[in-house]
Order: structure tokens, then C-alpha cells, then sequence
């Protein structure tokens, strides 16, 4: 059985959000779980990695002993992704510090850009099995 991923987001972000709901419908393997950045347990899983919890302007892979963010991390779940996506993938071949620029762009924009919830997604009971416990 292949280990699952965890990606940990913004949960009142619209556009991580569209992300999330994007990343259900094309992972065919059923390797990811999520989680919001904001729950008890994203936290948790961070502080084991010595992350800095206060950082919400970020995306977070987890993947067996590893931890991803920002461009790295998306471009990494694209990877594993069923459809089209899978083709952004070989941009993890550009320099990181230019990735994470565009990435950091966005990050910094997103409410203006896409809007913000007043609390964290709530999953559909068919989604439930796909998110960490909080």
C-alpha cells in the first residue's frame, strides 16, 4: 500500500480551496490527504518538521519523512495527478528562488485575487475520509 501525502492549506482561501476540490478530482490513486493550515493537527505535523506554524502564505506537502512548500509542493502533487496537469511537472526543472517568486506573487494576493471564507472548509461526507482529523 502506497503511503499517503498530506497537503496542508490555506482553509479559508478561496483559491487553495479550488485547489483542494482540483486535486480530489484527479487523484485516482487516492494518495492525498488535507488538512488546513490553521487545524490543531497541520500544526502538529509542522512543528516535526520544524516548520514555522505562523506561515499561512505557504502550501505543504508532507510526503513519508520530507517536507515540500510553495512551488516544489504543487508541482509535486501535480506529478501524481490523473489528466493535463501532470505536464506542469517538468517546471520543477526551473530555479526555485523563480518558481517561488511567481508562487510568493499569488501567495501575497490570493484574498484580493480570489476572495476569503469566514471559517475553514468543511468537507462533504463522501470527503470526509480524504481529510485529517482536526
Amino acid at each position: 500500500m502506497t503511503e499517503k501525502q498530506i497537503i496542508l492549506f490555506d482553509g479559508v482561501c478561496n483559491f487553495c480551496n479550488f485547489w483542494v476540490n482540483f486535486v480530489i478530482k484527479r487523484d485516482k490513486k487516492d494518495l492525498f490527504r488535507f488538512g488546513a493550515l490553521q487545524s490543531d493537527k497541520a500544526q502538529e505535523l509542522m512543528g516535526k518538521f520544524n516548520f514555522d506554524t505562523s506561515n499561512l502564505d505557504t502550501f505543504v506537502l508532507i510526503s513519508g519523512d520530507k517536507l515540500f512548500t510553495k512551488s516544489t509542493a504543487a508541482l509535486m502533487i501535480c506529478k501524481e495527478l490523473n489528466g493535463l496537469v501532470k505536464i506542469m511537472y517538468p517546471l520543477i526543472f526551473l530555479p526555485k528562488f523563480f518558481r517561488d517568486f511567481i508562487y510568493d506573487l499569488i501567495a501575497k494576493n490570493r484574498y484580493k485575487l480570489f476572495g476569503k471564507k469566514d471559517s475553514c472548509r468543511v468537507p462533504t461526507e463522501e470527503e470526509k475520509k480524504k481529510f485529517l482529523l482536526l
